[in-house]
């Protein structure tokens, strides 16, 4: 694995780790934050053909969780 993919998919990790603790935390800024992160971070993943962990705790910006939950910031709830 070369080390651009790499780091794309740490990044996408961090992103998913970040939205986590904030949902955790309860924070509905860190919350938004976040999310824009892991938008950001999956779009350059899919865009150049890395996989971006599917099987994540966190949905990949798509509002889901991997139970297929909603996953919602604080001012959404």
């Amino acid at each position: 694995m070369g080390g651009f993919t790499e780091a794309v998919q740490e990044r996408v990790r961090a992103a998913r780790a970040a939205l986590a603790a904030a949902l955790e935390a309860d924070d509905a800024y860190q919350v938004a934050v976040a999310h824009d992160e892991l938008d950001d971070a999956v779009r350059i993943a899919r865009a150049h053909g890395v996989d971006d962990d599917p099987g994540s705790e966190v949905g990949a910006g798509d509002g889901t969780g991997a139970d297929g939950g909603t996953v919602t910031s604080t001012s959404e709830r």
